[in-house]
């Protein structure tokens, strides 16, 4: 365990760059992976998550080659043709790794072994064990539906149309990942929209998807593919790490920061949203569209916040940043209130719950419900916790990094115990934000 104290600084100026987007990182690897040819993929980030892609992919027959200038090179396996891993599949801590690729190995005649570390092995893996079984695939887990667990895979597959009982990607792209080996059409019903990177990258990569909408639902349907075609994929910034600065340039006095090439998908643009309607001061420079996802440079400066109810309809959009947006609504004027949060529970950890202890030992005013958090803002002063307030990370890398900034606007500094898992997503963050309080 590594602590770290993180306490007032001054504002945040200049310019800074975040990872690659997490999310688009790793399937990028998935279908390059999966395509038949030389892919090459550029601002990839290099956390240990999408290491572990990384690694999975090259267990399943994938080259996958890391260049001095940090471009990344990928000759694919080519669907159909995924070969048996000859150990078990190491997660870490990464439940779009270890979800996404239960997917891929579903429709395929190959046996995996999944594991990770405690905190994965925690999270619930039932909700994609139910429509993977449903199409033929055979998977026995740890008590609980977690992992440790092996899966084999059908051979054919079973195509399947499957309505998520979850608002989640990961679940989504599960099915839609075997439905590209599995005769016929998949197709994945979707009551709440939820991000569509695996549909538009898919696409890219010569996959034929159908999106369309029935009855105000969303149907994404998936044809059995011979093969995907080899792509060139330049990763933008993170918005999910973007988000950190986001909140701190906004509720740090005097700061004025420009966050350069932050990827604006509007199923994960949901945070600035909410910080807009709280009053937050950031402005859209240079929009653009790379790769077919929207980009553009934020420009935030500092700005009094005012607490709100947020709507519970646009969590799918912002279900990563629940935990630093609850920082800003300690720093915010009167109460903010959310709800519809019953996801945050099972994320890397209980965010909700651990947000509300850590809150509380930095000094703001927080109440705990079932699916949200009501929290009461000091109106713009400072968070007025003991000296030094020690904050327990409880190996989740979000609440780590929402607690620093946390830290940057209380009297006494908050000691987070343990910054070691910020690693798995973010690994320049302590550089940046030196960087930007400099």
């Amino acid at each position: 365990m590594i602590s770290h104290t993180f306490a007032h600084t001054g504002p945040l100026k200049g310019t800074i760059r975040v990872p690659g987007d997490k999310s688009i990182s790793h399937r990028s690897l998935m279908f390059a992976g999966l395509a038949v040819g030389e892919s090459r993929i550029t601002g990839l980030l290099e956390g240990e998550d999408v290491l572990a892609t990384a690694a999975a992919m090259r267990a399943f027959g994938a080259q996958i080659e890391r260049s001095a200038d940090g471009i990344w090179t990928v000759y694919g396996a080519g669907v159909g043709s995924l070969l048996e891993p000859k150990q078990a599949l190491d997660m870490g801590n990464s439940g779009t790794s270890t979800r996404l690729l239960m997917g891929l190995v579903a429709s395929h005649a190959i046996t995996a072994t999944f594991i990770g570390d405690a905190s994965l092995s925690g999270r619930p893996m039932k909700r994609v064990i139910d429509p993977l079984t449903q199409m033929g695939a055979s998977i026995e887990a740890s008590a609980g539906g977690t992992l440790p667990l092996m899966l084999r895979g059908a051979a054919p597959a079973v195509p399947i149309t499957y309505r998520l009982p979850v608002a989640s990607a990961q679940v989504k792209s599960a099915v839609l990942l075997a439905g590209l080996n599995t005769p016929g059409i998949t197709r994945v019903i979707e009551p709440v929209p939820t991000r569509d990177h695996t549909e538009r990258m898919l696409t890219g990569f010569g996959a034929t998807v159908e999106v369309g909408e029935e009855n105000g639902e969303k149907i994404i349907a998936i044809h059995c593919e011979a093969d995907l075609m080899p792509c060139d994929v330049v990763v933008p910034g993170d918005p999910s790490s973007a988000a950190f600065f986001m909140v701190a340039a906004s509720i740090v006095p005097g700061s004025d920061l420009t966050i350069m090439n932050v990827g604006l998908n509007p199923t994960r643009a949901g945070l600035l949203h909410v910080l807009r309607q709280m009053g937050a001061d950031i402005k859209e420079v240079n929009p653009r569209e790379v790769g077919g996802e929207p980009v553009a440079d934020l420009r935030v400066r500092y700005a009094p916040l005012s607490g709100i109810d947020v709507d519970p309809a646009i969590a799918p959009a912002m279900i990563d940043e629940f935990p630093v947006l609850f920082v800003a609504a300690a720093i915010a004027s009167g109460t903010t209130r959310t709800s519809g949060l019953d996801e945050l529970r099972v994320k890397e950890s209980d965010r909700l719950a651990a947000m509300a202890a850590a809150l509380t030992a930095a000094g703001a005013q927080v109440e705990e419900h079932e699916d949200g958090l009501s929290i009461h803002g000091t109106g713009g002063e400072p968070l007025r916790g003991t000296a030094n307030a020690r904050v327990k990370s409880l190996l989740d890398h979000r609440i780590a990094m929402s607690m620093a900034v946390a830290g940057l606007v209380s009297t006494g500094g908050v000691e987070v115990d343990d910054i070691s898992p910020i690693n798995t997503s973010f690994p320049t963050f302590m550089g940046l934000l030196a960087e930007a309080t400099a």
